[in-house]
């Protein structure tokens, strides 16, 4: 295949689209935009129930009375701000004529060790707090505003495939639904006298997605092609943070979120960023001086380089392909096969530290062979021969879009050139048309910000030798 085409002339014809799908793929939707300076008290949120619970918070559905879709509601049950957290009991919102809805969630963090001073618990806790906005950090009545220290955790950019925290704030522990019998054991004395938890905590909103990918699994079988665009789509989320000097170490099926579109397509987002490396100094080359050192969590998805790696003076763990690394072997669950690197009753798994890349269970024939052999790659042991986030996001755009123009024998730069032209003309038509962009054409959106010359040479090089192959 030929494709010598100068970075300088590639860029110069794709520059003005590139600006306006980066612009598009920013506009992330809040739910508390309109109220700027609200939502910094757990006293202003109507807390419904539990949505999920973790090793270290437990998540509920909320809502803000205030926003004026919801004084209706809050009045027809007797729930008024102010007083709160507002709590709707067991039961009530299936009795209510009027249910309210639950845009937000709220996490509540466990705090066993950070004391009970807000500086504490936003030092301790700043991880959680990298993918916050700058608004959730303002600080607005009673909330201390975090101020982040030089060489301090980074603040991610928005991307549609990572969550997005909208405010974050500390407030006392309250009693929610079903914390005595979830978990007693992290609530402060005050609310059970056996409790170890501090009185105060980190809260944070985020908006309330329908499941987990997890949940959304088990109930739904994708398609091969929905299958591999919801690989796609965690690759776009990896591949930002990587752009951004961030890992996420923790990548699994419960800490994906899913909201399905219009049409039932699901959209894919990265959640909980507690184990996430995300230090101004030393970005995703983590020195590995001691075995105190933290790796990251899921032992059972953590990449060879990681879980291999030996403590040492001048030791230093390479996290810039781990997370990749994670997505390959998730794309097990989603093309509806058990993770291998999982172990299930009496079924055998594989172990990162010591698998062969021989012993990896084949896919389906039904899977494309692109994503067959995609998958593969990323769970190469190597990581220098593992194509990047980005490097395979960008060879699944090609796989999934470029079908006529990638089956040509000898791929010309000017044929590549007029096919990402015709891609940027429809993909804008098909977005400005639509009220609501269906899952494919934001995966075309994406594709087209992101563009970058060499990632998108060594896709379609790697996607060509591949299916000559065949």
């Amino acid at each position: 295949m030929s494709l010598s085409l100068t970075p300088g002339s590639f860029f110069s014809r794709l520059k003005a689209g590139q600006a306006v799908f980066t612009q598009k793929n920013k506009l992330l939707p809040d739910p508390l935009d309109a109220r700027r300076w609200q939502g910094f008290r757990l006293e202003e949120y109507l807390i419904g129930k539990s949505i999920g619970k973790g090793c270290s918070a437990a998540v509920y559905e909320a809502t803000m009375p205030v926003l004026p879709q919801n004084q209706q509601v809050a009045g027809s049950i007797g729930l008024l701000p102010g007083r709160g957290p507002e709590i709707i009991p067991r039961g009530e919102e299936e009795q209510a004529p009027l249910a309210p809805a639950f845009p937000l969630a709220i996490k509540m963090m466990w705090n066993i060790s950070a004391g009970s001073s807000s500086e504490a618990i936003f030092s301790t806790m700043s991880q959680e707090l990298v993918p916050a906005s700058r608004v959730a950090l303002a600080g607005e009545y009673g909330a201390v505003a975090h101020r982040r220290s030089k060489g301090g955790p980074k603040q991610l950019a928005a991307h549609p495939n990572v969550i997005r925290v909208f405010r974050a704030f500390t407030s006392s522990v309250p009693l929610l639904p079903g914390a005595l019998l979830d978990y007693p054991d992290v609530l402060p004395p005050r609310l059970h006298p056996e409790g170890l938890g501090h009185g105060r905590t980190l809260f944070l909103v985020m908006k309330n997605y329908s499941c987990t990918l997890r949940q959304y699994l088990r109930g739904n079988s994708p398609s091969p092609r929905l299958a591999t665009v919801m690989t796609l789509q965690l690759l776009e989320g990896v591949a930002h943070l990587v752009q951004q000097g961030v890992a996420h170490r923790d990548l699994k099926s419960d800490n994906v979120l899913v909201e399905p579109d219009a049409d039932g397509c699901p959209w894919l987002v990265i959640t909980d960023f507690g184990c996430c490396l995300a230090d101004e100094r030393v970005g995703l080359q983590l020195p590995f001086t001691s075995w105190y050192v933290d790796r990251g969590g899921n032992g059972c998805l953590m990449a060879p380089e990681v879980s291999t790696a030996c403590p040492g003076p001048r030791a230093v763990i390479d996290y810039s392909k781990a997370d990749a690394w994670a997505v390959g072997a998730l794309a097990y669950e989603i093309f509806g096969l058990p993770n291998p690197f999982y172990g299930q009753g009496s079924r055998a798994h594989l172990e990162s530290r010591s698998y062969q890349e021989a012993q990896l269970p084949a896919l389906p024939e039904s899977v494309p062979p692109e994503a067959r052999q995609l998958v593969r790659s990323l769970l190469q042991r190597d990581a220098s021969k593992r194509p990047s986030a980005r490097v395979a996001a960008n060879l699944l755009h090609l796989s999934l879009w470029g079908e006529r123009t990638l089956a040509l024998k000898d791929l010309k730069p000017d044929k590549m050139i007029g096919w990402l032209l015709r891609q940027s003309a429809a993909t804008l038509l098909a977005s400005r048309l639509a009220e609501k962009n269906c899952v494919e054409t934001k995966m075309k959106m994406l594709f087209l910000a992101n563009l970058e010359y060499e990632a998108l040479s060594q896709a379609a090089l790697l996607l060509c030798s591949w299916r000559a192959a065949l």
